[in-house]
């Protein structure tokens, strides 16, 4: 997925400032696709320069803001992306790195970092939860679009699930690494 469908999709759901993108992104579409306000206005740029999307000045307390909104080419390259096959993404994660140094070193104990993930992971899918409970409530009927938002909110609270039990099993199997003490490594051995 790449950034500037996020934005036209975005942008689609509500034409805005390039700061209240910034905003939307930090609270919604942030929990799947990230992205710094700094390439956000970058892509806004892109995307105006290449006839997607249409700035309109508005008078704010401090000059102009501009009020991006999506053009009928930006509808349209939207919708020829979404129809084309996508590819599954690798997982990219640092704390899995981490512990692949760990294992080569064998002198860093990971229990401390694995149980600030699995801390972090459950405080994400407490708020998917919530999300789930205030704007899916079971009984409520549903349209296509609602059907469709809820698929991707179920495919975080999966995706931080499956990290948990991740981090609960590979809790189980890290024993404690002990580091040696000076004592033991100095002086050096002959």
């Amino acid at each position: 997925m790449a950034l500037a469908q996020a934005i036209l999709t975005s942008l689609l759901e509500k034409p805005c400032t390039g700061a209240e993108l910034a905003r939307r992104f930090d609270k919604s579409l942030g929990h799947f696709w990230q992205a710094t306000h700094q390439q956000i206005y970058r892509e806004l740029g892109k995307l105006e320069h290449d006839g997607l999307v249409r700035a309109h000045g508005l008078a704010a307390t401090r000059g102009q803001q501009r009020h991006f909104e999506v053009l009928a080419t930006g509808k349209a390259a939207l919708e020829s992306w979404c129809a084309e096959p996508g590819e599954p993404r690798p997982i990219r994660d640092e704390l899995l790195v981490r512990l692949r140094a760990a294992a080569v070193l064998g002198t860093v104990d990971v229990r401390v970092e694995l149980l600030r993930h699995q801390g972090m992971h459950a405080q994400t899918l407490d708020r998917y939860l919530a999300i789930e409970a205030h704007d899916f409530p079971a009984d409520a009927q549903k349209t296509v679009a609602d059907e469709l938002q809820f698929a991707v909110l179920r495919a975080g609270i999966v995706y931080e699930q499956s990290w948990l039990n991740w981090c609960e099993q590979t809790l189980s199997h890290a024993p404690a690494i002990q580091k040696p003490s000076l004592v033991e490594v100095w002086p050096p051995a002959d």
